[in-house]
């Protein structure tokens, strides 16, 4: 499977989007945190929420997203994607009240939403052997998988010797090396789409395909199946390691100003 890793322009896209997955991971676990200095006993509702609009906005805008720039070149719609969740990073450590977080997790997924049918779509030029193309999604699909594993554990280590807040600038660490992999990767030139189609006819092809495949249907029933045993331990364990179990949670940061008036409300 790695062998595709020897094609250079794969190899840096392929680095660029594990770099961003373990980014996101890492905002992740911060944004859990975050949500209990805000909320408190109540994290679990912000964060429950947070990550149901994360997937909604990844589901929902990642057709249309996908519509809208198919014929718009590759490299920079990847890095405005990166740009824009590198930006989210950075501001989410100052926000005020629960809705600011609901806003910007939904910028920053509709990035990502941008960001990965961009880099799918570019496999078949960058590799169009089908046994090559077949590997190159095998492994993009072993990252994803991997990633909720490392992340965790990446996100355990840091917090063993930094405050919660500095995994945000992690994440943004993360995003400014995913942009600049893309930046100097050499990408096949962009042919535009030679179909015919208006946007709003290519806006339903995806979702018409995925109806009328039954394998694609049952994965996503299996899909739901596991989404929901794993929804309950990770939206309620912030909130019973810091609440239940009094741990101190990321290091020896100072609470933000936000969180201590949040309290104070």
């Amino acid at each position: 499977m790695i062998t595709v890793l020897r094609n250079g322009t794969y190899r840096a896209l392929f680095f660029a989007q594990v770099i961003a997955l373990v980014g996101t991971g890492l905002l992740t676990v911060a944004l859990g945190l975050l949500a209990f200095e805000i909320a408190g006993d109540a994290a679990g509702s912000v964060l429950g929420t947070a990550l149901t609009i994360k997937m909604v906005a990844y589901v929902g805008v990642a057709p249309l997203v996908a519509a809208l720039v198919d014929r718009l070149p590759k490299k920079a719609v990847l890095v405005g994607a990166d740009a824009v969740r590198l930006a989210i990073a950075f501001t989410l450590p100052f926000v005020q009240d629960t809705w600011q977080i609901y806003v910007l997790v939904f910028v920053l997924q509709s990035a990502s939403a941008t960001f990965t049918p961009a880099f799918q779509s570019l496999i078949p030029s960058v590799l169009p052997d089908p046994q090559q193309y077949t590997r190159a999604l095998a492994l993009s699909r072993l990252a994803y998988d991997l990633d909720s594993i490392l992340s965790p554990v990446i996100a355990a280590a840091l917090l063993a010797v930094i405050s919660y807040n500095n995994l945000f600038v992690g994440t943004a660490v993360g995003f400014a090396a995913s942009a600049t992999l893309v930046l100097i990767a050499r990408l096949p030139a962009h042919v535009p789409d030679a179909s015919t189609g208006t946007f709003w006819e290519r806006l339903p092809t995806g979702l018409r395909v995925f109806a009328r495949t039954p394998s694609l249907r049952f994965l996503m029933a299996a899909n739901v199946v596991v989404a929901a045993g794993t929804a309950i331990v990770l939206v309620n364990s912030v909130v019973y390691t810091k609440g239940a179990l009094r741990t101190s949670g990321g290091g020896h940061g100072v609470r933000p100003p936000a969180a201590r008036s949040m309290r104070r409300r």
